[in-house]
């Protein structure tokens, strides 16, 4: 008997629309690299993009546990000298939110072709709009802490 191996074409592809409203950031950044990996679904292979788009909505009402908002801060560099630049987590969540949880996500993907490919499946908003209705996007209820 041999192994059956899924072709990309008979990859079924879903839209999801998770809520992040009170949802502690970590928690939330697992479900949903499970769900861009693919990984909740029976027929997973690692080496195939088989995840769902993900849509994030209320990025700015995440829960920061313990003292992440005062303490963290998140590091950039250009490559120049004295090029590193330090944005604490205050600023970020009050400028970029949406930055906040696709950082968070990225952190928990693979670091490979396949995970910056799955990567463009996520969609991150602040507010609790977004323009992918078209899609006819599913709701998936993580649950709060």
């Amino acid at each position: 008997m041999k192994t059956y191996s899924m072709k990309q074409d008979e990859i079924a592809k879903d839209w999801l629309v998770v809520d992040a409203a009170g949802i502690p950031l970590g928690r939330l950044a697992t479900r949903i690299a499970t769900f861009l990996r693919g990984k909740h679904k029976p027929t997973f292979q690692p080496n195939l993009d088989m995840g769902d788009n993900v849509i994030v909505i209320n990025a700015a009402d995440v829960e920061l546990t313990g003292q992440k908002r005062e303490k963290k801060v998140y590091l950039r560099y250009s490559g120049w000298i004295g090029g590193q630049k330090a944005t604490p987590m205050s600023v970020m969540m009050e400028r970029h939110p949406d930055r906040v949880v696709s950082k968070a996500v990225w952190g928990m993907m693979p670091k490979t072709r396949l995970g910056r490919r799955q990567m463009r499946h996520l969609r991150v908003y602040a507010g609790p709009e977004h323009p992918h209705t078209a899609q006819q996007p599913k709701t998936v209820e993580l649950g709060g802490k």
